[in-house]
């Protein structure tokens, strides 16, 4: 699972009001070389919830992201290499992401999260 995946998923359990960002515990994790695509990450950027991105790469030990980032720093090709490799090289194989309200863990396995509720949570 891609950080950007990460980025995006929360926790739809009926009463959750908290459930993003879902906290990430890796049991394996992986660098897998990505195309580099400047035009993608600058259109994606406005999309993405930089702490969350930050923090999830700093869980899974990467850690040359800024705290903070602005839409200028998109002209600079360092920032977009680091960006791209924390966004979309940086994988979950194995673990686990878990609800930061209810503590409900949603496995991840083979790289693939699986986000299915139970029947009691929908």
């Amino acid at each position: 699972m891609r950080l950007l995946t990460h980025n995006m998923l929360a926790s739809n359990i009926k009463g959750v009001t908290s459930g993003y960002p879902l906290r990430i515990e890796a049991h394996q994790s992986a660098a897998k070389e990505a195309d580099f695509n400047a035009d993608f990450l600058r259109n994606v950027f406005p999309k993405i919830d930089w702490p969350a991105l930050v923090s999830a790469a700093k869980t899974l030990g990467y850690g040359d992201l800024p705290e903070e980032a602005e839409p200028s720093m998109l002209e600079s090709d360092e920032f977009l290499r680091r960006f791209h490799h924390a966004l979309l090289e940086v994988h979950v194989e194995e673990g686990a992401l878990v609800c930061p309200e209810t503590g409900r863990r949603f496995p991840v396995n083979k790289g693939i999260p699986n986000m299915l509720l139970h029947e009691d949570e929908v």
